[in-house]
């Protein structure tokens, strides 16, 4: 009967020290919320031009949030549902969105050159700024967003070749800082809402 008394405050006070070790994380139990430091490595310098032919940089769009969107103007899906989605958005948050610009940057400068970025994104609305250049500089700028593409070729399409890419909407604060992104499958009511506390 000793024998049994003594193996269980044994286990007792092993279990007690493997609590105290571990942390009370480990066992469920309510802890303070864990706060991360430093800054997301999201966003950068980019040297671009516009659909006027201007040449622009991220310092041309200081002073006010960017919403930054990556993509090709023959996607069938992805690209026009998220800009419209954008437009909608921001129709929704009224004078709010006059504090953001919306940026559309062309992953396919091949055949996206400045001329046809700048007409395309005008069919969302005249705030859009579309943004192309060479594919170096297309590069620097997808690589600063950690934007995934390529060039996939497909035979059967009338168009010879599709871009596959990283569909996310990225939210930049009025000083180039990343503050958050979107899925492109977001519906235009939950960006709103989100713009809208952010703004």
């Amino acid at each position: 009967m000793k024998r049994s008394v003594l193996s269980w405050l044994v286990m007792v006070l092993a279990l007690a020290g493997l609590m105290a070790y571990v942390g009370p994380t480990f066992f469920n139990v309510t802890s303070p919320p864990v706060k991360s430091t430093g800054k997301a490595l999201i966003g950068g310098a980019f040297t671009l031009v516009d659909g006027t032919g201007n040449t622009v940089t991220e310092k041309s769009f200081a002073g006010k949030y960017m919403l930054v969107f990556f993509g090709f103007t023959h996607c069938p899906d992805i690209c026009p549902t998220s800009l419209l989605v954008t437009k909608n958005a921001l129709e929704k948050i009224g004078s709010k969105a006059e504090k953001l610009t919306p940026i559309f940057i062309t992953i396919d400068p091949e055949r996206d050159t400045v001329d046809v970025v700048g007409r395309y994104v005008q069919n969302f609305g005249t705030q859009f700024v579309g943004l192309s250049g060479t594919p170096e500089q297309i590069k620097q700028a997808a690589d600063a967003y950690k934007v995934y593409y390529q060039k996939v070729e497909d035979k059967d399409s009338g168009i010879g070749y599709v871009m596959d890419h990283s569909g996310f909407i990225y939210l930049m604060d009025p000083e180039g800082n990343y503050v958050t992104h979107f899925p492109h499958t977001i519906s235009e009511q939950a960006l709103a809402e989100a713009l809208g506390n952010y703004l």
